[in-house]
């Protein structure tokens, strides 16, 4: 399927009666009054994020705010950006990601605004970068070392902490921050096994409503990660019940995605309703060849909660692969106490073998699986764990328990267990939105190694360039996914649409040759057909290549 638009501009008055005239009537056309702007966008068809079919316009901008739309034909720019055959959209808005740590690290973002995202949610599946006291710190300087860096600093301790820290480095990218379950959970009760006492929760409901305080812009939980995993649901909806009185939403990484899928989107139906809040379910699938054609039930369960009145929605990458940490697949009791207790566990030849005997989140299958970072076992990047252990001359169970006492515990894992036709299914409903569920890296430095997933280089592009063509939605409605709906889902009501006074973020792309160029043998590949990038008001990305600067913020949520 092509993405055909004319090539010209349009006259000023259209002959209704021709069957040549392809253009809607442009909004206003200003003449014998000469306007200066700070960029002038001429020339191109504007998708407003609405979910509207494009129309004719310039978009006209001062500061960081869109000043006008329409046909600016006596108007001049300190900068004027020719987006003849281009679209013109409101900056993507990645709802879903994982950019916590390494927007300090590399504050050009630079895999995450060569695709055109403007700004980034980030605190996701009940890991954030706040609160932390003195044991999580001591527990990430420990554990998060292979993909930080030894000279990485943990210098702050709360949500406003990490916001001040961000914005004190510079970004290129708006940051959205949402404190995360597990993390607030970490902070009081470690990694226990077990519910907490009144205190315990008192404490954690005191922590979440710091974060808000701080600006934070929701909850977030991980429900198949420790120490999430132990949690039951009536504290999940104390925990959330903070986050009405600011206007928060919850985030879910549900309990499961495969075998329990339909019981774990119910669940977070039931959260969002006792708690009164909306609620965002994550990277929407169904997980496991066995599980595959569930999300024409899932979805129902969606539209159910909607009509009974929970303002639920969910979010979605365009891949047919997840990716997460390797000690995640092994049973929950297996990784009570953290990594500590985890790696004693799998380095005792008992309890090994018992562990072999139990099932694993993937079934066992790790043909599935394929190794995509492993700092001190880089041969084995891009390798499946079946390949692996044919290599080592061992079980595929003591091959991953020796590569997690090899590397700290600290491998990261792509798994191929989602097919093409849920992921099109889920993509055709009008409730979902895009996530990268991704980090934003670069082809250079530490951020550079290993092999991520490509959706941490590809998921908008791939949207459009994949799924438009193909006809699985329409332009316009894959714009909307991307902007307009995570920002009202956000609450976020300057952003996410062309309209002037709306703060000018703006992602200009080529329709035709924009394209998701990353894979999963070779991830570290820039998408193409973006030439340019606004945020705030100024120029990131110019003629498809990053300016360095650095206009974004942590954004602080008000009501």
């Amino acid at each position: 399927m092509r993405i055909t638009l004319p090539a010209s501009r349009p006259s000023a008055k259209p002959d209704p009666d021709s069957p040549k005239t392809l253009y809607p009537v442009p909004l206003y056309i200003r003449r014998g009054i000469t306007v200066k702007y700070d960029i002038l966008i001429e020339n191109g068809r504007v998708i407003d994020g609405a979910g509207n079919p494009w129309f004719r316009a310039d978009v006209g901008i001062v500061g960081d705010r869109i000043k006008a739309i329409g046909i600016l034909e006596d108007a001049t720019g300190d900068r004027r950006i020719d987006a003849s055959g281009l679209v013109v959209s409101p900056g993507f808005i990645d709802i879903h990601s994982h950019s916590d740590y390494n927007v300090l690290i590399d504050p050009m973002v630079q895999s995450k605004v060569r695709q055109g995202v403007t700004t980034e949610v980030v605190g996701m599946c009940g890991g954030s970068a706040a609160p932390m006291n003195a044991e999580v710190r001591a527990y990430r300087e420990k554990y998060m070392r292979a993909r930080l860096g030894d000279d990485f600093e943990f210098d702050w301790s709360t949500m406003g902490g990490y916001m001040d820290r961000v914005n004190a480095s510079g970004t290129s990218f708006n940051l959205v921050p949402i404190v995360g379950h597990g993390t607030v959970r970490q902070n009081v009760m470690g990694y226990e096994n077990r519910e907490p006492s009144s205190s315990e929760l008192d404490e954690m409901k005191e922590l979440v409503d710091g974060a808000m305080v701080d600006g934070a812009w929701g909850m977030s939980t991980g429900l198949i990660y420790i120490p999430g995993v132990y949690s039951k649901t009536d504290e999940l909806i104390e925990l959330v019940r903070v986050l009405p009185k600011y206007g928060g939403v919850y985030f879910s990484h549900i309990r499961g995605e495969g075998a329990t899928l339909f019981e774990s989107v119910e669940e977070a139906i039931t959260i969002g309703r006792e708690a009164g809040v909306p609620v965002q379910i994550a990277h929407f699938k169904a997980s496991g060849k066995e599980h595959w054609g569930k999300t024409a039930e899932s979805l129902r369960l969606v539209e159910e909660g909607r009509e009974s009145g929970v303002d639920v929605t969910f979010d979605q990458y365009p891949y047919i692969a997840s990716s997460t940490g390797l000690s995640s697949y092994l049973p929950a009791w297996v990784q009570e106490g953290g990594a500590d207790k985890l790696l004693e566990r799998i380095s005792d030849p008992e309890t090994r073998a018992k562990i072999s005997t139990e099932p694993t989140r993937i079934a066992g299958d790790w043909s599935s699986v394929m190794v995509s970072s492993a700092k001190g076992h880089t041969q084995y990047e891009g390798k499946m764990i079946v390949e692996v252990a044919e290599i080592e001359g061992k079980s595929e169970m003591d091959t991953v328990f020796d590569l997690l006492i090899a590397e700290n515990a600290q491998v990261s894992v792509v798994s191929f267990g989602i097919s093409e036709e849920d992921v099109r299914r889920v993509m055709a409903s009008p409730f979902g939105m895009v996530g990268s569920d991704g980090s934003a890296v670069s082809p250079e430095g530490i951020l550079g190694k290993g092999k991520p997933h490509p959706r941490f280089y590809g998921t908008f592009p791939r949207v459009i360039g994949h799924y438009v063509r193909e006809g699985v939605l329409n332009l316009q409605e894959a714009v909307r996914k991307m902007t307009s709906a995570p920002a009202q889902r956000l609450g976020m009501w300057d952003r996410g649409i062309i309209k002037e006074g709306f703060k000018a973020d703006v992602t200009v792309f080529d329709p035709e040759r924009v394209n998701d160029e990353a894979t999963f043998v070779d991830p570290h590949r820039y998408a193409s057909g973006i030439p340019y990038v606004i945020v705030n008001g100024t120029v990131v990305v110019d003629g498809g290549e990053h300016t360095g600067a650095l206009p974004g913020r942590a954004l602080k949520k008000s009501l």
